[in-house]
């Protein structure tokens, strides 16, 4: 890669999983917007949900998730009843919706147990229309998988699973403070799928302390023996002044830009060659997957969650910190479960953020939504006179192409749609105050 590229490589952009991003919400859209935009849902409006849950037996050093350590269980069964609380909130405020996809995540969701999933679970089934769930996904923390909780999963409709392995290799292990040897995934992918639970995805990253292009490739090579449906391949995002449990990662020892690029690309070669199709800026699957069908038929979308073939009208979050989507907005709850938890008890909903779209907001979402998706986008004259200036440097470095309306990534520039997403993000240009992760 030439230098002009890792010039751009080093660039910080936002990671676009929604648009307009995170920093530009507020404090003036709160609980009554919330409830209000879930009251006006059209009747025949699908809904996905998530739900999330806070904590961890321990906090890895790279994590940036919002989280808490904690190993009693009293905390998470208190928070448990709360977002059974939430649950009910929403279900009063849409009906009982058809309900397409739901997800976990966190934290660590299993901490959770059985019998409280088992309950939550029960919850969702009786408050929403399960009939017509097209996928019914869970993150899980192999270390903490069994048999009793992957039955339990099997038990509430649970059809994917995605596990965070991030590398097989013990050096690297030990610099982002999460031992888990391969034995230890492989055991949990065979708990699940004995269980019954038909698709599984693995997390793996990149630019992590230690790590080399050897280290990915064989960490690549050893995830692809699992036969895992999906993989997804991060970019480890370096924010200790927003985390503060990346502070504990030696920056000494993170890999630079060339290395960085070296280590995705030596991932996606291997991936590639074991017959798994590359899907947006990170993702890879099976080609008869529901994810790689929906990027071929260009329905793939993007979301919080990262890729997805969730093609629903509304996201509602639930859980400290969730985001929901909604025709006319984003909307997030308080990120402590102190905070969330409190309101839940004053009968209210949590939320503490968001942002209303603007008429230019929803027409730049969608045309970065499908550059993300689809790594090429057809411009209208108005968006594209206001980014050429700023895709010329990409165009000039052979990482984009503009061919009359029509923004493309070259092979070269795969890596660097961020950046070229960030052209036709008109709230970006002027910020002064957000921080984002490198580029690539």
């Amino acid at each position: 890669m030439h230098n002009a590229a890792l010039i751009h490589a080093e660039r910080a952009v936002p990671r676009y999983t929604s648009y307009p991003t995170a920093p530009h919400f507020t404090g003036a859209i709160g609980p009554q917007a919330h409830a209000g935009w879930l009251d006006c849902l059209p009747p025949q409006a699908s809904v996905s949900l998530y739900l999330h849950v806070p904590f961890c037996t321990a906090l890895c050093f790279y994590c940036g998730c919002t989280t808490k350590a904690t190993r009693r269980p009293e905390p998470v069964a208190a928070y448990a009843e709360r977002l059974a609380r939430e649950i009910d909130l929403v279900a009063a405020g849409v009906g009982s919706r058809q309900v397409t996809h739901i997800a976990w995540g966190g934290g660590t969701p299993s901490l959770l147990g059985p019998p409280l999933l088992r309950r939550l679970g029960s919850r969702l089934a009786e408050a929403f229309d399960l009939d017509r769930l097209a996928e019914y996904a869970f993150e899980l923390d192999p270390r903490e998988t069994d048999e009793p909780l992957a039955d339990a999963l099997a038990a509430m409709g649970v059809d994917r699973v995605s596990l965070g392995v991030q590398d097989f290799s013990a050096h690297v292990q030990r610099a982002i403070g999460r031992i888990q040897p391969f034995a230890t995934v492989e055991r949990a992918m065979r708990q699940l799928r004995e269980a019954g639970i038909s698709s599984i995805n693995l997390d793996l990253m990149y630019g992590l302390p230690h790590q080399s292009a050897r280290d990915i490739r064989r960490t690549v090579q050893l995830a692809t023996l699992l036969a895992p449906e999906r993989l997804a391949l991060f970019g480890y995002a370096h924010v200790p002044w927003m985390r503060a449990n990346q502070k504990r990662i030696d920056e000494a020892a993170l890999p630079g830009a060339a290395e960085r690029l070296e280590q995705s690309e030596a991932a996606r070669e291997v991936l590639l060659a074991n017959g798994y199709v590359a899907i947006g800026l990170d993702h890879f699957a099976r080609a008869d997957d529901m994810l790689a069908r929906a990027a071929a038929s260009r329905q793939l979308r993007r979301n919080f969650q990262g890729y997805t073939a969730d093609r629903a009208d509304v996201l509602i979050g639930m859980g400290a910190s969730a985001i929901s989507r909604f025709p006319q907005g984003f909307t997030q709850n308080a990120p402590d479960a102190l905070s969330y938890s409190r309101a839940l008890d004053e009968g209210r909903f949590a939320t503490v953020r968001g942002i209303a779209f603007t008429s230019n907001d929803i027409t730049r979402g969608a045309l970065i939504e499908r550059l993300m998706c689809d790594l090429e986008v057809e411009l209208d004259p108005s968006t594209l006179a206001d980014a050429a200036p700023h895709l010329a440097g990409l165009a000039a470095d052979g990482l984009v192409t503009l061919e009359g309306q029509r923004l493309a990534m070259t092979s070269a520039g795969r890596p660097f749609v961020r950046l070229a997403a960030a052209a036709l993000d008109h709230r970006l240009q002027g910020q002064a105050a957000a921080r984002h992760s490198a580029a690539v």
